[in-house]
């Protein structure tokens, strides 16, 4: 895309978000990438140094080692212990501030958006946050850096510190539905927006890609900004090809040189 038809595609965005009272944002790992966290099915990604089959529910419960192997990878820092947020992660906060974002809707298990100044409160986190660790048998959350603070000198699996049930990071692995009142409430907030901005999604993974359809269903505006194609883009009301943060930023510019925020 050439710098006259992003900047054409940026003015058309800066009307639709002006027109809009209610904004829902929804990010997928194209989000992340910005932040030097691979995709995972990508070269380096997680599937590059792991099985899949270990991050089934039913092989972290039945098998000693797959857990090992997962705490071995913590202790050593994992892909996300040096990820910082980036261009796009600060416009979506940048837009909560403003007072026009409902919440932001997320695929990613990375924590950024809270990182970049998102209220927590705000950030429905459909498949989990890399962040916490989850005891199985009494719901005890941990944050993962203290534990690995405790733990990583000794290489030691730890317990759940109130009851000894078993640790699982607190996203959801393959056999595992989405938390329920989360996605709930990230669906009833897509179907009472008026505008969904998608970012970084190819919206294949369901039922996350359902969201989308709700906004457009409760009768919303639809703008998606990725690299590639995804199947909503024939409904879509925008479509930007392009990085997210370097859309993100040429938007959150024109908002700011033109005020476009009120409505």
């Amino acid at each position: 895309m050439s710098d006259i038809d992003l900047e054409t595609m940026i003015n058309e965005a800066v009307a639709m978000i002006a027109a809009a009272g209610k904004i829902v944002v929804f990010t997928g790992a194209g989000v992340s990438t910005e932040s030097g966290i691979p995709d995972f099915r990508s070269p380096g990604g997680l599937w590059s140094r792991f099985d899949p089959d270990d991050f089934t529910i039913e092989r972290f419960l039945s098998s000693p080692e797959t857990r090992k192997k997962q705490w071995k990878f913590l202790f050593e820092g994992g892909i996300f212990a040096q990820a910082r947020p980036n261009d796009a992660h600060r416009a979506i906060a940048w837009f909560e501030e403003q007072g026009k974002l409902v919440c932001v809707i997320t695929q990613n298990i990375d924590d950024l958006h809270q990182q970049a100044g998102n209220s927590p409160e705000r950030v429905y986190e459909l498949h989990g946050n890399m962040r916490w660790m989850k005891c199985l048998a009494c719901l005890e959350r941990y944050p993962l850096p203290v534990m690995l603070a405790r733990y990583r000198e000794s290489g030691e699996i730890p317990g759940c510190e109130r009851c000894g049930g078993l640790l699982k990071p607190d996203v959801i692995f393959f056999g595992e539905a989405l938390p329920p009142q989360t996605l709930k409430e990230a669906s009833d907030a897509a179907s009472n927006c008026d505008l969904l901005i998608v970012i970084g999604s190819s919206l294949v993974v369901y039922p996350a890609a359902y969201i989308p359809m709700y906004a457009k269903g409760g009768g919303a505006k639809l703008m998606i900004i990725n690299r590639t194609e995804t199947s909503y883009d024939a409904s879509a009301d925008l479509v930007i090809r392009g990085g997210a943060g370097e859309v993100m930023t040429g938007i959150v510019a024109n908002l700011k040189r033109t005020g476009g925020l009120c409505a």
